[in-house]
């Protein structure tokens, strides 16, 4: 919406959808993102991230616990979104050499204090995981399924450590994994001597170092893990508890081997973590669905408009004096203007805006600019869309407006400027003081928040009057029939067509076209896990808006049928009310799927998940009036009126 697309860029983006449909491909290259190369010894430098927990919701600083240090800790420069996703890429004492073996290397010891030691306990009862990054790959933890011969797992990151089997017990023991056993992969160019990373693994270890005669730093020779008898760490059989005043050695092994993965297909391996034989059923089954019930609406529809139509017509050319009935009765007030009207307007153009900004984000994504191996780039995308796209938001909520004889254009210019936004950002603000509070390194940092409101105040805004001052300026949009100046009664309606039943029944369509998808997106949001099926959610996307126009249009027809002309809010709520069971159905999802414990954490997640179903009733309830409102103008300008 808003940006028009030629022929030739339609072939594109087919070929796109093919692409993020299936595996990527040995010769596809992730755009923007060029490889490394590395010589034989080159440094590579481990970078650490957030530590993350899918108990809480709230990630912390690396060096939020007592791990090792480098000398100076240099944070890297991340954008916009990697900000609001609350990653902190900072530098680590983990430096190897390229191709270069190290075995029982020692990184430091430290000394736990009282509050190290509760820290600790705190992140290891929680189940957070340390995430690290080599060469932009994220470090994953193989895991073998016993269910299948030959088919390992991974998971993102590696636990700060695990809890003894007394854990209902207060005496429960807790111990951190504080050796760490690396296996870098690596795919080496046939001509030359380079190499480039094409994985990052590891198997953590809780070991209890020991060591004889003086603590000699790097130096120093450990009796259990020594590098001169080629002994390292192969299992755990005295762990390293977790006690204030004792000291804790880390160390890690560090493996390269050569793997046939080539750079061009090294993300398979964290992109095809999920089942995707569920996903393909689910999809194709709801679309198969979605499509049946589709095709049934428009043949309906269609038959049935046009028997009307031709009926209306005949009496009209035979002059014969029968009594109107039906749809055509209420010409005359259809297109009277409705009960809050500005708020309507600034609700529509809100919704364009929203159309807009996601139609152009799922292009790009499509032909992977967003894929997930751009830290952040989506949210980025998203949010400056979103503040281009006011554009368009100020332009379809003036001609709205202008259509219905307002004048102050200025006023519904600033209404469609400020409400939607100013109300999620007010609920954003209060969430992020609840992060902030809880001192999580996803808290949002003062001046990202003033970049927000700068990127709000300094070019959505003016944005929106600049594309308000055009629509306004435009020929006001005529109907095609009068409007009477006495509005007629509006009779006792059936049970059926209560505007609320009507409304929650019109929603459960919408809905069933994107929940599966939803469980996929809510999966990866919360869970943490990544998302790339960006073709998959392309064609949800085009069933949502099918289901929107064609549900409301089949209702809006109904109700003109039953001499009821007050369509404009109820075709905008009927789409919209898909939104109400979405939120329902992430409740569902938190209390089946999520093992959320804190409130902190419970108040985060439905705030979030608030923003989502509001932003999602404005988009579907826009689809859904755009779609009456051209039904309606249609039908009423197929028909001989005097």
């Amino acid at each position: 919406m808003g940006i028009s697309r030629s022929l030739a860029t339609i072939s594109w983006i087919a070929m796109a959808v093919a692409l993020s449909l299936a595996p990527a491909a040995d010769c596809f290259y992730l755009p923007g993102v060029a490889p490394a190369d590395f010589q034989k010894k080159d440094p590579l430098q481990v970078k650490v991230n957030k530590l993350t927990s899918i108990k809480t919701q709230l990630p912390y600083s690396y060096y939020s616990l007592p791990y090792c240090r480098p000398e100076t800790i240099i944070d890297s420069a991340e954008n916009l979104g990697e900000v609001l996703r609350g990653d902190r890429i900072e530098n680590s004492p983990y430096v190897f050499k390229m191709r270069e073996q190290e075995m029982c290397h020692i990184v430091c010891k430290i000394t736990l204090t009282e509050k190290d030691a509760k820290a600790l306990k705190e992140k290891i009862e929680e189940e957070y995981r340390v995430n690290m990054i080599l060469d932009n790959l994220p470090l994953v933890v193989p895991i073998k399924r016993l269910d299948q011969d030959s088919h390992t797992v991974y998971q993102h990151g590696f636990h700060v450590g695990i809890k003894d089997q007394y854990s209902g017990s207060k005496d429960a023991k807790y111990y951190i994994h504080n050796h760490l056993s690396f296996l870098v992969k690596y795919h080496k160019d046939p001509q030359l001597d380079l190499a480039r990373i094409v994985g990052f693994e590891v198997k953590p270890f809780s070991v209890k170092h020991e060591y004889e005669g003086e603590w000699d730093g790097s130096k120093t020779r450990l009796s259990t893990c020594d590098p001169h008898a080629k002994q390292t760490v192969t299992n755990s059989e005295t762990p390293q508890e977790v006690e204030e005043k004792k000291d804790v050695i880390f160390t890690y092994d560090v493996e390269f081997k050569e793997s046939e993965i080539k750079w061009a297909s090294r993300w398979d391996t964290y992109l095809l973590m999920n089942d995707d034989q569920i996903h393909w059923f689910s999809i194709v089954n709801s679309l198969m669905i979605v499509l049946f019930l589709s095709g049934m609406v428009a043949m309906i529809m269609l038959r049935t408009l046009y028997r009307d139509i031709s009926k209306y017509n005949q009496l009209e050319t035979q002059e014969e004096a029968q009594e109107e009935t039906g749809w055509k009765l209420v010409h005359g007030d259809v297109f009277r203007p409705p009960v809050n009207a500005d708020l309507l307007c600034v609700y529509v153009g809100t919704g364009v805006q929203f159309f807009g900004m996601l139609m152009v984000t799922m292009m790009f994504a499509l032909l992977g600019f967003l894929s997930p191996s751009n830290r952040g780039g989506l949210m980025t995308a998203m949010l400056l869309l979103w503040v281009f796209m006011g554009l368009f938001a100020g332009y379809s909520s003036s001609r709205l407006y202008k259509m219905f004889k307002g004048a102050e254009w200025k006023k519904i210019t600033l209404k469609t400027a400020f409400i939607f936004p100013a109300t999620v950002f007010a609920i954003f603000f209060v969430l992020n003081a609840l992060i902030w509070g809880e001192k999580s390194s996803g808290a949002v940092p003062f001046t990202t928040m003033f970049a927000l409101v700068l990127l709000w105040f300094g070019i959505s805004v003016p944005l929106v009057f600049v594309g308000s001052y055009i629509g306004f300026k435009k020929p006001a949009i005529e109907d095609p029939v009068k409007t009477n100046k006495i509005p007629r009664q509006i009779p006792e309606q059936a049970w059926y067509m209560n505007p609320i039943f009507s409304i929650l029944i019109g929603g459960i369509l919408p809905f069933g076209a994107v929940f599966i998808e939803l469980f996929f997106i809510l999966t990866s949001i919360w869970l943490q896990q990544f998302y790339y099926l960006f073709g998959f959610l392309f064609l949800v996307f085009l069933i949502l808006i099918v289901t929107c126009a064609e549900i409301t249009i089949v209702l809006c027809y109904f109700q003109l049928c039953s001499e009821d002309y007050s369509w404009w809010w109820r075709s905008y709520l009927t789409a919209g009310s898909s939104a109400l069971y979405l939120f329902l159905y992430a409740a569902f999802y938190f209390f089946t799927k999520l093992e959320i414990t804190k409130l902190v954490s419970g108040i985060l997640y439905f705030g979030y998940m608030l923003i989502a179903s509001y932003a999602f009733f404005v988009l579907t309830g826009t689809i859904g009036f755009y779609a009456c409102f051209w039904f309606t103008r249609l039908i009423y300008s197929s028909v001989k009126i005097d």
